[in-house]
């Protein structure tokens, strides 16, 4: 990740300087508060990212604040630096945000660090304390836990990592949120702790729990070819309005399964930036997708590189 954010939930992202005068500081609800403390380069408010809160707490109108975005929280490589007291300070302060609508947990460049070294929690306690919350992501796959919730308000969800562990999927899979309308998860590879299987996704792709999902994204995967078969005949699929298998590994099999499956021209946008397409396949997807006015982005075509007599395929983000 080579950027911070600087849009969320329709807000733009305003960096929280500790003493900052009152009179410098945009209206509470008219922007999405970032929070971040470099341990490396920021020496001041004390008490490090503890502090800042604190600091934050007191200089904004929290009743107001519509958004927050968690950056640096410290050392966060470090496992005994995860995300929890982080958590814990949203969680225990939830009567101060009555009007918070978006929460993302993570927000750091690969020079803060790679997003394989950011030590997640359980986040789940967020939606269970915001349950007006709509929008909630998080990046980061190492320690993530996420358990099976019921939440009646949440539009969005999004877990962006190298690696995202099956349990965090399978968590997903199990919730009933009856108002999301995207889901993006970033799956990742095995190495770095990505270890969801297709038969994990299987309740995703039925929809059932989904009911109002029109943007689902399963990306970034080393599976990508078999996420593209399952898709090719899941449920999920005519309800959609975007479709997104970018990131990943997807070959011409996988391609085939997807356009010998059910109909895609309903969408709006298909997604698969970043594959491994032939040139007779991009232009097969074209004439039958694209003639059919879905938006295809088929930018970043790559190729597989051989080494010792072994062919290999790489996802966008891995470590």
């Amino acid at each position: 990740m080579a950027h911070h954010l600087t849009e969320l939930h329709g807000l733009p992202v305003h960096d929280f300087a500790s003493g900052t005068p009152a009179g410098d500081l945009p209206a509470a609800g008219s922007v999405v508060w970032r929070l971040s403390f470099n341990p490396y380069i920021d020496d001041y408010p004390k008490g490090g990212f503890e502090g800042l809160w604190h600091s934050f707490l007191e200089a904004v109108d929290t009743t107001a604040v519509r958004g927050l975005v968690i950056g640096m929280w410290g050392e966060v490589a470090e496992e005994e630096d995860n995300s929890g007291p982080v958590v814990e300070m949203l969680t225990s302060n939830a009567d101060r945000f009555p009007s918070l609508e978006t929460v993302f947990i993570g927000d750091m460049t690969f020079e803060d660090a790679e997003i394989s070294w950011i030590q997640q929690s359980d986040v789940t306690p967020v939606l269970e304390a915001y349950p007006k919350l709509r929008e909630f992501g998080v990046r980061g796959g190492t320690g993530l836990v996420f358990r099976p919730v019921r939440h009646e308000h949440l539009r969005v969800l999004r877990f962006e990592s190298g690696g995202l562990p099956g349990g965090v999927v399978r968590g997903v899979a199990a919730s009933d949120l009856p108002a999301l309308e995207e889901l993006e998860l970033w799956l990742g590879v095995t190495d770095y702790g990505g270890d969801a299987t297709v038969a994990d996704l299987a309740p995703i792709l039925a929809g059932e729990r989904l009911p109002a999902l029109r943007g689902l994204g399963l990306t970034d995967s080393e599976l990508q070819d078999e996420i593209a078969a399952a898709v090719a005949s899941a449920p999920v699929v005519a309800r959609l309005h975007t479709l997104d298998l970018s990131m990943g590994t997807l070959t011409d099999t996988g391609a085939e399964a997807l356009l010998s499956g059910q109909p895609l021209t309903h969408l709006t946008k298909l997604d698969l930036s970043h594959h491994f397409l032939s040139d007779a396949m991009m232009e097969r997807i074209r004439e039958e997708l694209e003639d059919a006015g879905v938006d295809v982005d088929l930018s970043e075509q790559e190729k597989p590189e051989e080494y010792n007599g072994e062919t290999w395929r790489y996802v966008a983000v891995s470590e």
